[in-house]
């Protein structure tokens, strides 16, 4: 059922990421704009997502709720704001797309954030979710109980740090698999 019909659809009723937080409780938005002000990409992070030539989609499964969306998602903003119209996410309610959620369970629980990487024609490239691996790491360090962390839960500095260079590898990761793309390379003479 991820046709690329069906995930440009979902796409197309995604939120892009402000009104996507808007939607969320204000102390929920605050976490999610706490998180965001405190991303930074490096230089090197900057040049290969302004370096982007094939336009790559996020289609992001996510809750206003969620400690590691709030934790994790903010990073993608970045991401689009660098990679100049080349990379653009969507984020969906899980509770709202149940349908979609449903087929991106990650050991038989439907989880959030999970988050499709598609190329221009909305052909699924990769999967991430629901953590990447900085923050399964982290986790795993601290040997937390719950499952999940409120929003606004303090995220070391380090640990963002490596949160942020795991998302960018998978969002450059899904630019070169488009780059190296048969159909795509003789599509765009290159």
């Amino acid at each position: 059922m991820l046709t690329p019909e069906y995930l440009k659809s979902k796409f197309e009723a995604g939120l892009a990421y402000d009104a996507y937080v808007a939607t969320g409780k204000p102390h929920h938005q605050e976490a999610w704009h706490g998180i965001h002000a405190r991303v930074s990409l490096t230089e090197a992070q900057r040049a290969v997502l302004g370096g982007f030539t094939r336009q790559t989609y996020a289609l992001v499964v996510s809750g206003t709720w969620c400690g590691d969306c709030s934790q994790q998602l903010p990073i993608l903003k970045h991401a689009e704001d660098a990679a100049g119209g080349r990379f653009t996410a969507r984020y969906l309610d899980r509770d709202e797309h149940m349908d979609l959620a449903e087929q991106l369970q990650i050991c038989e629980g439907v989880r959030v954030p999970v988050c499709l990487l598609l190329n221009e024609d909305f052909d699924f490239l990769a999967f991430v979710g629901d953590r990447v691996l900085a923050r399964y790491r982290a986790m795993a360090g601290r040997q937390l109980g719950s499952s999940c962390p409120l929003p606004g839960a303090p995220v070391p500095d380090d640990e963002l740090s490596a949160t942020t260079s795991d998302w960018i590898d998978q969002v450059e990761r899904a630019h070169l698999i488009c780059r190296l793309s048969t159909k795509l390379r003789a599509r765009h003479g290159d």
